[in-house]
């Protein structure tokens, strides 16, 4: 009987391991497809931070490869399950392995993943471009190079510009950065403020900039095309069929062009226009609403009235790129946390009420910072960034021997940084990349225009 016993038990354990899609191999690569999903009733996504492709933002998941991803798993009837990897090769051996079952990103379509991969879904162009400001003496050939002084990072930007100065016979005055302390964003930031000419991106990272700095001009290409798309395992066939069909029907749906639009054209840094006649002792038409709410957080009525400026303009019918709302400018999840009724968003005093409520749990979050001025400053930034953020940025200035508790000059120093693979990718950070930039100049305006304030209007 005990052999018998041991053969059946033997055999079912064979039967059960040949039936469960995400133990079975073929060839070392996991067999799992579009039946196999629909079972398990779930997709799972990999992706990697990036401006392009997913990032956190005030708390709430972004990104244009983040937002097609999801639309495209909504259309099967799925839900989704998002895992996020350091780098390409970390996705595709997270996929061959069977940790996840689609590369929601531009990967490049290589020879050398060919024989593994299935490339789907719309096949994206690339090429690297030069970046520069707009103006009558702008380059509109690769030969006007020569001579120039042009700034970029170490890698694939560095290396096509050497190429590139060995085709034209040399003069391309290139100066590689330091990469641990300049990303290839801060230098386009430089770029568009004047304190360099010219630097190197790839034309997908360039437009998502420009709608930061429409100054900017990105129509001088340096290099070959590259083409890119999604990939999935050659044993999921079916799946990439799915992709390639949904791209193929969706690329001109509202939905489609509304995320292209809101990473790719929407301008992210809308002007402001004049506040009232301060000198007559009046900021906004809300004055009284900041006097009332900002006794429940300890603040100066003038600080929290300079905040509302910066994030809204006073405008409360605003909508920001990312769907924030209102004068507070909070993002929907967080609006309706803070207890403010669905279409609610945009009434002043819903806002302001809601606003200050998340103040509040901001204050609680950073008690530890002591110096109530500091504090402001802390508050402040998580309330334009997301507290996650701001946190991986404190963990970062004591990993690196400053202070978690002081702002300028510490912990400032690494919210800028956290834009770098080197810093976003550190395991001391929880929240992966950010670009820092646009929260650094926020807090340092929303105190100046306060103290503005204060001199101009007297308590």
């Amino acid at each position: 009987m005990k052999p018998l016993v041991f053969f059946c038990m033997f055999f079912s354990v064979i039967l059960l391991v040949s039936c469960t899609g995400k133990r079975s191999r073929v060839d070392g690569e996991a067999n799992i497809d579009l039946a196999d999903i629909r079972e398990r009733g779930e997709l799972i996504v990999l992706t990697a931070n990036s401006s392009t492709s997913y990032f956190n933002y005030r708390g709430e998941p972004m990104g244009f490869q983040y937002e097609l991803a999801q639309q495209f798993v909504q259309s099967l009837g799925l839900k989704m399950k998002l895992k996020v990897v350091n780098n390409t090769a970390e996705m595709v051996r997270c996929l061959l392995k069977g940790e996840g079952d689609l590369i929601a990103y531009n990967l490049d379509i290589t020879p050398a993943w060919k024989d593994s991969l299935i490339y789907c879904g719309e096949e994206n162009i690339t090429h690297q471009v030069i970046v520069q400001r707009r103006s009558r003496d702008e380059l509109k050939d690769v030969t006007q190079l020569i001579g120039k002084d042009v700034y970029v990072s170490p890698g694939k930007y560095y290396d096509r510009l050497v190429h590139l100065d060995e085709e034209l016979g040399g003069g391309i005055q290139i100066h590689e950065v330091e990469a641990d302390s300049v990303s290839a964003e801060d230098l386009i930031t430089w770029v568009s403020e004047g304190k360099i000419d010219y630097t190197v991106a790839t034309d997908e990272v360039a437009k998502i900039n420009r709608t930061y700095y429409p100054n900017l001009n990105i129509n001088l290409v340096i290099s070959f095309d590259q083409r890119a798309s999604w990939a999935v395992r050659k044993t999921s066939p079916l799946l990439a069929e799915a992709a390639d069909k949904w791209h193929k029907e969706n690329i001109n749906s509202p939905e489609f062009k509304a995320s292209a639009r809101r990473y790719f054209e929407l301008n992210k840094q809308p002007g402001h226009g004049s506040i009232l006649s301060v000198e007559d002792g009046k900021i906004s038409h809300f004055d009284d609403l900041f006097r009332k709410y900002a006794k429940e957080i300890g603040w100066d009525w003038r600080l929290l009235a300079s905040l509302a400026y910066t994030e809204s303009n006073f405008n409360p019918n605003v909508v920001s790129w990312a769907g924030a709302k209102g004068l507070m400018q909070l993002m929907p999840a967080t609006a309706h946390a803070m207890g403010i009724p669905k279409g609610k968003e945009q009434d002043p005093e819903e806002s302001i009420k809601g606003g200050v409520k998340y103040i509040a749990q901001l204050q609680n979050l950073f008690r530890k910072v002591s110096d109530k001025e500091e504090q402001v400053k802390f508050v402040l930034a998580a309330y334009n960034a997301g507290a996650g953020h701001i946190t991986d940025a404190m963990a970062l200035a004591e990993k690196y021997g400053r202070n978690p508790y002081l702002w300028e000059h510490h912990v400032d120093h690494y919210v800028l940084l956290k834009s770098n693979e080197e810093y976003y990718q550190d395991p001391v950070c929880k929240n992966g990349y950010f670009r820092g930039t646009e929260t650094y100049n926020f807090v340092r305006d929303v105190i100046d225009r306060s103290e503005m304030y204060k001199k101009k209007i007297k308590k």
